[in-house]
């Protein structure tokens, strides 16, 4: 039953930005990664305190889920279909009759329940994108960008992580396109596409958002390291559970500044433009930055180097700085 699905899985750096390009390039319009998540205006930081994640604030380098997805959508002039069920067996039987016709289904999903993750890797994340390309049996087919190969999941499993509860829940969520443009205009939509996503990190209204949200967290580690009552065990755990959201929640901080810079160079190279190639350059130095803070927030984490938030937040200065630069160079480009 297996064999007769035609479906090409290409592995991806981040989930909800390698389904896009693979449901995309499945129907007809050839799209990489980069090219989905920089058309998709989806770089972004936000530190957000109210929205916990295992107690934690919820860090997010980039845009909310479904952004990437809705992004390209209205970019590129796609017409997508989205549906969330109340009834969970009702999810699943319109998965069935979808997959039944013939089509990719992408699906938002919780990583606890995916068993072909591994037990370490597993965690109450709710926003883990996905497609299912075929059933076999008891099992579905699955093309999970993360995953340098196709995987199977059973129905029971696929069921729960359709459907966990708690913050960021999908209610069964599943999309799949219903139409789809063959060729797009290219300089044209990298303009809009890069003036949104300027305007969301060097124009946010909020002092938590954009680069004033990445010298705010610097900040607040300035304030936990100076309560007594925290330093010890409540920062490490803190700095912990930062240092996760950037590098192991999708692909993390670091990892989407350098998305974002193969998205410029690509364009850059296609529109034969030496603006974007620069700023390209810039944030996958960014990139490094973030990849610096890590580094070093993880050896305070381990008691490997002495805790200094005053350390901590100069380096994230420096992150901001750097894209700093780069937006400045693309405020230029028209």
């Amino acid at each position: 039953m297996a064999a007769k699905y035609m479906f090409k899985h290409q592995q991806s750096a981040h989930c909800e930005s390698g389904v896009a390009s693979s449901l995309l390039s499945h129907n007809g319009l050839s799209l990489s990664e980069p090219m989905a998540f920089g058309l998709a205006s989806a770089l972004a930081f936000a530190y957000i305190p109210f929205i916990k994640l295992s107690g934690m604030p919820l860090i997010a380098y980039r845009m909310p889920p479904r952004s990437i997805i809705k992004g390209v959508q209205k970019q590129l002039g796609l017409q997508m279909h989205y549906q969330t069920f109340n009834n969970p067996q009702q999810g699943m039987d319109e998965l069935d009759l979808q997959l039944d016709q013939g089509r990719i289904v992408g699906l938002q999903t919780s990583v606890f329940w995916l068993p072909y993750f591994p037990e370490t890797m597993r965690f109450h994340f709710n926003a883990h994108n996905l497609m299912v390309y075929g059933r076999d049996g008891n099992d579905y087919l699955i093309s999970d960008p993360v995953f340098e190969d196709v995987v199977r999941c059973d129905v029971t499993s696929l069921k729960k992580a359709r459907f966990a509860k708690g913050a960021l829940a999908a209610k069964g969520m599943m999309y799949y396109p219903t139409q789809v443009p063959q060729s797009f205009d290219l300089a044209k939509a990298s303009i809009s596409a890069i003036k949104k996503n300027h305007r969301t990190m060097t124009g946010a209204p909020l002092p938590v958002i954009g680069l004033r949200g990445i010298r705010h967290m610097g900040k607040c580690i300035i304030k936990l390291e100076k309560n007594a009552s925290k330093r010890e065990k409540y920062l490490p755990h803190y700095l912990s559970h930062v240092v996760r959201m950037q590098e192991e929640i999708g692909t993390g901080g670091a990892g989407f500044r350098f998305i974002y810079a193969s998205f410029l160079k690509e364009t850059a190279k296609a529109l034969n433009n030496e603006l974007l190639a620069e700023a390209g350059e810039m944030m996958a130095e960014a990139g490094d930055e973030w990849r610096q803070f890590a580094l070093v927030s993880s050896k305070m984490c381990k008691g490997r180097k002495e805790m200094n938030g005053e350390e901590l937040a100069a380096l994230l200065n420096v992150c901001a700085d750097q894209e700093a630069k780069a937006w400045q160079l693309l405020k230029q480009y028209r």
